[in-house]
């Protein structure tokens, strides 16, 4: 009985510590929710009380002013593009690595893991020489072949870590069958890596959707690819900041990826935790 009480009462601890947590990781969106209805003036006199007169306008005046429909589809656009590009090559890239384990391949995938350890910083004004040599700066191809270039390391090392755990037997007997190399991948391997393929469509989409530095330096000034993040920036001037109208336009462009999160969000650490079952 006596141990009983003393787990009873550290779970309680615990589920309160996790309650208190919670609530400290929400503070931020409550912020962003009760100055996105208040006027710039009482934002600036008081962030944290509620507002005393609910400005809707705020809201429709911030979606005109960002464009909000083109920023809109080129983020949905772009987002969806890059992701199913990194979840095609890098699948197929760690099958190859974890069924060819030669020493190149070997070599490949250590070079892989070890770029993801670079920071973005570094590179930056190397990419911008690359982008614009290969006149890829400011095209739809040239922000999509960024993502899958940065976004190919952290995905195969993924995909690697499950692809492990898939039965090689399943395989064998499908060539039996006379089911060809390509056809044993796309028609059973394949789905059998879907809880892997959620993390990585969730962990890529939600670095995508919200990046913007890497939209900054490649889609430069074209304003036909203006992002999410880039469009926000146009309610911050160089003297002005329009706090109650960029806090709403956030608050618009936070609801399509939060609902995305939502949805999925229980995968992750279904695909995560299978990919580390086998080293």
């Amino acid at each position: 009985m006596e141990k009983q009480e003393k787990y009873g009462g550290s779970t309680l601890t615990f589920e309160v510590i996790a309650i208190i947590l919670g609530l400290m990781f929400l503070v931020p969106f409550y912020f962003v929710a009760i100055n996105s209805l208040k006027t710039l003036g009482e934002i600036l006199v008081d962030a944290a009380s509620l507002p005393k007169d609910v400005i809707w306008a705020n809201y429709s005046k911030a979606w005109d002013v960002i464009k909000f429909p083109t920023a809109l589809f080129n983020s949905v656009s772009i987002s969806i593009v890059s992701v199913v590009c990194i979840v095609v090559v890098s699948s197929m890239t760690a099958y190859r690595f974890v069924r060819r384990p030669t020493v190149f391949n070997k070599i490949m995938l250590s070079l892989l893991v070890a770029s993801m350890i670079i920071p973005f910083q570094s590179i930056m004004l190397q990419l911008v020489r690359i982008t614009s040599m290969l006149e890829l700066r400011g095209h739809f191809y040239g922000i999509v072949a960024c993502y899958i270039g940065f976004g190919l390391a952290l995905s195969t090392f993924l995909f690697h870590g499950f692809i492990k755990t898939v039965p090689l037997e399943i395989e064998e007997a499908a060539v039996v069958d006379g089911c060809s190399p390509l056809g044993v991948f796309w028609k059973i391997v394949f789905p059998l890596l879907k809880p892997i393929i959620i993390t990585v469509i969730i962990l890529n989409t939600l670095w995508i959707w919200n990046d913007y530095l890497l939209p900054v330096l490649v889609i430069g000034s074209n304003k036909d690819l203006t992002t999410l993040p880039l469009a926000i920036t146009r309610l911050f001037g160089q003297y002005t900041k329009q706090w109650d109208l960029a806090l709403a336009a956030l608050a618009v462009s936070i609801v399509p990826i939060l609902a995305f999160f939502l949805f999925l969000q229980k995968h992750i650490v279904e695909g995560i935790t299978a990919g580390s079952v086998k080293g």
